[in-house]
């Protein structure tokens, strides 16, 4: 690879900023939206199911694509062009089915264009990975400004207001992208197992299937966590408030790990992460109305989603080599945050209106204790190596 310039810290984390600003002003507050529509509990699963399901194929066919460039920025902007788009489309359709056309169209650009600046941020830095956690860290404050922020601005306003703001972050995406770009980028010339020899590993297919249970288990959080706290009596700026809680107790983690994490092995943090994650959904199954404890279950964030995925990005880094990685973390994405995160939305919205909050959730806790049973038995269990989290992987949010 050619010498690169200085690393431009501000531009890579303005890109972070913006996409998780606007993953803040959707996913707290889509389901609020749709619920002011009419809209009934199966029909919003299948709306955020939709929305997770595009991160299966996404990622793959925009990282195939993008391999064919030299200036893989170019594939980002167009997607976040594209996803801008297709959102505004919202501002004049209302129907189940236009939404769902709508929400297709604009995830499967905007879920493919993450992955890509992720590979885009690892080779811009190169030798220097240690600035990748404070460049991904802005991210964290993107989500925690608009989460709480639009809470207050839809307190004072009208939902009807939530598609404007979201797509005012969206072009603020692609305005910040267009300060960006890769040339003279060389493909990686490091030979790699091949990734069906690799997928052939019983810990590798252990791990996916440890991704997908948990990220299922996350899409009753998504889809209705908001829903819940509306039906607890929350406003729109309290529930904007709780969800800014648990990315700020995930950001405290990323400046601790850092210090500590090298001492402890990986597979500690993901046993310890999925455990937490089982009484994090327990709690809010069963004791969400009491303000004390629902506090508890939202710093448990740090655990359930921050250090699972701190342990999860290093693992495919580590499973995945050479020119295998950029597969390894659009698999990744593909498998837990596409169809776990579609699986745990249908469930959560075909359960919802029958059984209640208190099951949807004691469900998902269900789905992470089988996780930590397979994480127990086939990951990392013998490993002859002493694996150490380096605390590089900074949260999605």
């Amino acid at each position: 690879m050619t010498e690169l310039e200085p690393v431009p810290y501000w531009r890579l984390s303005g890109v972070y900023f913006f996409y998780f600003a606007t993953l803040g002003v959707l996913m707290p507050y889509l389901g609020l939206y749709l619920t002011s529509l009419g809209f009934v509990a199966a029909q919003i699963g299948i709306v955020f199911a939709v929305i997770q399901g595009t991160k299966v194929v996404a990622p793959n066919i925009w990282a195939w694509v993008a391999g064919r460039f030299s200036n893989r920025m170019i594939m980002v902007q167009i997607a976040a062009l594209l996803s801008t788009a297709a959102f505004s489309f919202m501002l004049f359709h209302d129907s189940l089915f236009a939404i769902i056309l709508i929400c297709f169209v604009f995830s499967f650009f905007w879920n493919a264009m993450l992955p890509q600046f992720e590979a885009i941020t690892l080779t811009r830095l190169g030798s220097e990975t240690n600035l990748y956690s404070g460049i991904r860290l802005w991210g964290s404050v993107g989500f925690i400004a608009t989460v709480a922020g639009v809470g207050c601005v839809l307190d004072l306003t009208s939902i009807d207001q939530w598609p404007l703001l979201v797509m005012s972050c969206l072009m603020m995406i692609f305005i910040s992208s267009l300060l960006l770009n890769e040339k003279g980028r060389q493909r990686c010339s490091q030979n790699s197992q091949p990734v069906y020899q690799i997928l052939k590993q019983k810990k590798v297919i252990a791990f996916l299937l440890v991704v997908f249970l948990i990220q299922a288990s996350h899409g009753s959080y998504y889809a209705f966590f908001s829903i819940l706290l509306k039906q607890l009596n929350y406003n729109e700026a309290e529930i904007g408030q709780l969800w800014s809680l648990g990315v700020i107790a995930e950001i405290v983690m990323f400046i601790v790990i850092q210090r500590f994490f090298h001492h402890v092995s990986l597979r500690v943090v993901l046993l310890l992460s999925i455990f937490f994650t089982v009484i994090r959904w327990l709690l809010i199954a069963w004791s969400a109305d009491s303000l004390p404890i629902l506090l508890v279950a939202q710093v448990l964030h740090a655990a359930s989603f921050g250090a699972f995925h701190v342990a999860c990005i290093q693992l495919t880094h580590r499973y995945f080599h050479g020119s295998a990685q950029e597969k390894g973390q659009a698999l990744y994405s593909s498998v837990g945050y596409g169809a776990g995160g579609m699986f745990g939305s249908l469930i959560s919205g075909l359960l919802w209106d029958d059984f209640g909050g208190e099951w949807v959730f004691t469900i998902a806790s269900a789905l992470s204790v089988v996780a930590l049973y397979i994480t127990w038995v086939w990951i990392e269990k013998d490993s002859a190596d002493n694996l150490h989290a380096s605390g590089d992987g900074v949260s999605s949010v």
